[in-house]
């Protein structure tokens, strides 16, 4: 069983050494965790925390750790056990656009509206679909699902219930089961507002390390020099923390950005409140940056500046950050008409893309929705992976991406 763990949590991505699983059979040797060797009733709760607290080094690989332990304990709520096939069947982030009332209303219209019943009598309906459902069902009023009217699954309307997976609606579910808490902890998770601040956080460490004059006081290294010196004074200067770095945001809105808006504004809010900067300036631009880049989301003709005139103010010493699908057509790349929304300047988008990386000296794209590796079908994504360094817009993408822009190469 042990072994069967170990293996679950390495092929997870945790990164569990051979010495830290020693360290926890020890532990069970030990019964620091009351009954462990049978992990039976209250004992396996206890042998959860102490597995985590042993084998997890950060909150990001929680989440890792639940798929795991599930995987091999069998993530026990009471005698309902969901297996990982049932939550992935449930897992319907990409179908959220349907979870308003009438989008529900529209999918379940040819069915009835199913009785209301007690907790018992859900809970025993709960097992025996558990035990006969063999696929996946969106919608309906019987199956384990989402976006139905059943009392099993999530994103649906009826109220009471068993939530299974996914996130609350109504909040009127008399019991959760297979849910992720740590899910939004991930290092691979597409950014939200709070995993933009863990990200920034991170940051820090690269403020002091500029290639900037030593000017300030370090009071721990001169009073270390000034002892190891026999009492005569010796002066120890340090970089400053105040940061010396300028950020120059570029952000791709509407049309097939249109489902990121709320990531892009969490992105701009998170930059604009960070305190690691010395200077933000932001532009948006429409499928591909042009002649022209926009002063606000909305992309408005004439309410722009030229990207003459950014090359001009902005000099090369400012860190680029472009954030966008790289959804465009092939003529809105190579084409010097291809802009159908303004002026192109005479030149393709792929020109002017090919200006901005001669002008800055550091530019890293981040995507909400890369294709891994050289996708045939994404031929302008393709492109761009090899003009610009591209990540996708996670939380490990964005770490890696700021890494890129701060390093001195």
């Amino acid at each position: 069983m042990f072994l069967k763990f170990f293996h679950s949590l390495r092929s997870k991505g945790l990164h569990v050494t051979l010495g830290e699983f020693l360290t926890l059979q020890e532990a069970l040797e030990k019964d620091l965790c009351g009954s462990s060797m049978t992990l039976a009733g209250s004992s396996l709760t206890e042998f959860y925390y102490l597995a985590r607290m042993i084998l997890v080094k950060s909150e990001t690989d929680f989440d890792k750790f639940d798929m795991a332990f599930e995987e091999c304990f069998k993530a026990k709520t009471g005698d309902k056990e969901i297996t990982s096939q049932m939550l992935r069947w449930l897992d319907k982030s990409d179908l959220q656009e349907l979870a308003d009332e009438e989008a529900r209303f529209q999918l379940n219209e040819m069915e009835d509206l199913q009785v209301h019943m007690d907790k018992d009598e859900v809970e025993q309906k709960f097992r025996e679909r558990l035990r006969d459902q063999d696929s996946e069902h969106n919608g309906g009023s019987f199956w384990i699902g989402s976006m139905g009217k059943t009392s099993f699954g999530n994103s649906g309307g009826n109220v009471g219930g068993l939530r299974v997976g996914g996130k609350t609606g109504h909040q009127s579910a008399f019991a959760v089961i297979g849910e992720r808490k740590y899910r939004d902890f991930r290092d691979d998770r597409v950014l939200d507002n709070r995993q933009f601040q863990m990200a920034f956080r991170k940051l820090r460490q690269f403020s002091s390390r500029l290639d900037i004059p030593e000017t300030e006081l370090d009071i721990n290294g001169t009073v270390d020099k000034t002892c190891n010196n026999g009492g005569c004074l010796q002066i120890v200067m340090q970089k400053p923390r105040k940061n010396a770095v300028k950020l120059l945001l570029l952000m791709d809105s509407g049309g097939t950005m249109i489902p990121y808006s709320s990531l892009l504004n969490d992105l701009f809010q998170a930059v604009h409140k960070s305190n690691h900067y010395k200077d933000v300036k932001s532009y948006y631009f429409h499928n591909c940056i042009y002649s022209k880049l926009y002063k606000t989301p909305e992309c408005e003709n004439g309410d722009w500046v030229d990207t003459d005139w950014m090359f001009r103010q902005l000099d090369s010493d400012y860190k680029v950050l472009i954030v966008g699908d790289a959804a465009m057509a092939p003529e809105e790349l190579y084409s010097n008409t291809g802009n159908y929304r303004g002026p192109n300047g005479g030149l393709s988008g792929w020109e002017w893309l090919q200006l901005v990386k001669k002008h800055y000296k550091k530019v890293v794209w981040l995507n909400p929705k890369m294709a891994p590796g050289h996708a045939p079908w994404r031929e302008a994504e393709t492109a761009i992976k090899g003009l610009f360094p591209m990540y996708k817009l996670t939380v490990d993408g964005l770490n890696q991406a700021m890494v890129k822009l701060m390093v001195n190469k």
